[in-house]
């Protein structure tokens, strides 16, 4: 299920074009799954998706992709037959985020449309009906599987079981206590970002695209799609944002400008459609001079000096000190989610410190357990400046997964497997019960299940 998913989202825009300029191959029906047709063209659009995004097939593409698909069918007809609904409004949020990302790839709208041969509107339905379908096909796995959950008794035995060799690698993991502070702006260039937003608000009023200035003068990702953030609700919003976004009325008008973490906008309606909004917006961030973050440095240095000095214990620092709201009632503890279990722990990996903050991971290799660094500079989660200090809590090198320490990661394991062999045992049945015809050409060997049955 997770292959199938991640084909039927590589229906990409180069292979669909290619796919409609390619007329003088006459298509034909592969397959037949229960009364729904699998067409040579099908299996095409997904071999050229697959080619073109460097996706290995393993195996021949005409009896992997062919099955894959019929696997997808068996799927839907058993949605069909639980009455399984899935409206718009349930993938609306994907679907958002789908179209979102392939205007960005695009450029802007009109660049996506062009390359596509379909309108925004087009776009959007065939999008839609994708999602509708990998939505359908979730809900029924999880029908199949059900509460699968194995037992501690279940997990130690697996453990024990085990060639040693052939258990996960736990890459290192950290814990990481932080104090972090922003060095001040000043006025004169919080005033000069202002004045800059109100030009472009201006500049709008006056007849000018909004998304254009977006394009241009921007600091959010956004600016390549025209400051577009697609549809939000309330909660996906950062509060001030929220509150004036969902205000606004007129898709003509400029709202005022907002402060929020991070930096200054003004924002500009497209529609509103439910309790979610569509908006533009510009954002211009404030510049921080060298002479602030030399002082603010130098302030995280004292700190760290007194609590190197056994005055002042760390813990007590970040009280003091930090600016960091989500950590600064903890102790400093850094968090993020696992990726085992979903639940916030603690223990980061190296590597995904090293994505989500390099700044903080190139301290902490050279660090010793309890040490405190000197101060740096750095990006905080919002990609703002900041400067800060760590103190390194733990370390734990990369290892064997082990049952004391791993046991949720080998309970996942044993849960996924136990999944699987559900998943696969229920294919195998509907298959005995489903009407499967392949055309000559298309009967193979390298099948994963039985479709040529008797």
């Amino acid at each position: 299920m997770k292959r199938t998913k991640y084909i039927f989202l590589l229906l990409c825009m180069v292979c669909l074009t290619a796919m409609a300029q390619n007329n003088n191959v006459l298509d034909e029906v592969a397959w037949i799954v229960g009364d729904e047709p699998i067409l040579k063209s099908d299996i095409e659009m997904q071999r050229l998706a697959a080619e073109y995004n460097r996706t290995p097939i393993e195996g021949d593409p005409y009896t992997v992709i062919p099955e894959e698909i019929a696997i997808q069918k068996l799927f839907l007809h058993q949605a069909a037959l639980d009455s399984i609904e899935v409206t718009e409004a349930d993938v609306q949020g994907y679907v958002d985020n789908e179209v979102q990302r392939q205007v960005s790839i695009a450029g802007s709208e009109r660049a996506l449309e062009g390359y596509r041969n379909m309108s925004m509107r087009e776009i959007r339905a065939q999008v839609t009906r994708m999602m509708i379908d990998q939505y359908k096909m979730m809900r029924v796995r999880d029908k199949i599987i059900g509460e699968t959950s194995a037992t501690p008794a279940e997990v130690r035995r697996y453990f024990k079981d085990i060639p040693k060799d052939s258990l996960p690698t736990i890459p290192t993991q950290v814990e990481i206590q932080i104090i972090s502070q922003t060095p001040l702006v000043t006025q004169d260039e919080v005033d000069r970002v202002k004045g800059e937003l109100m030009e472009y608000a201006e500049r709008v009023n006056k007849g000018e695209s909004f998304a254009m200035l977006a394009r241009l003068y921007s600091k959010d990702g956004s600016a390549m799609n025209g400051g577009e953030l697609g549809f939000k609700g309330r909660a996906e919003l950062v509060p001030e944002f929220s509150s004036v976004a969902f205000a606004l009325t007129d898709p003509k008008t400029v709202s005022k400008i907002v402060h929020t973490e991070y930096g200054y906008h003004i924002i500009q309606l497209i529609e509103r459609r439910g309790d979610k909004v569509n908006c533009r917006h510009i954002l211009r961030i404030p510049e921080i001079s060298s002479a602030e973050t030399r002082k603010t440095l130098a302030r995280l240095d004292s700190v760290a000096n007194l609590v190197r000095t056994e005055k002042l214990p760390f813990d007590q620092a970040v009280f003091l000190y930090s600016e960091d709201k989500d950590t600064r009632l903890n102790n400093g503890l850094m968090a993020t989610t696992s990726a085992e279990d979903g639940t916030l722990t603690s223990r980061i990996r190296m590597d995904e410190l090293h994505r989500a903050y390099q700044d903080i991971a190139l301290a902490v290799e050279k660090m010793h357990i309890g040490e405190v660094s000197d101060a740096f500079t750095m990006r905080n989660r919002n990609g703002m400046p900041a400067c800060a200090i760590i103190k390194l809590k733990n370390r734990i090198p990369e290892h064997k997964a082990d049952i004391t320490d791993d046991f949720q990661v080998l309970t996942n394991i044993v849960n996924e497997k136990r999944s699987e062999e559900i998943v696969q045992k229920w294919i195998e049945n509907k298959i005995k019960t489903t009407y499967v015809r392949i055309k000559d050409d298309w009967k193979r060997s390298g099948y994963k299940y039985n479709w040529l049955k008797e």
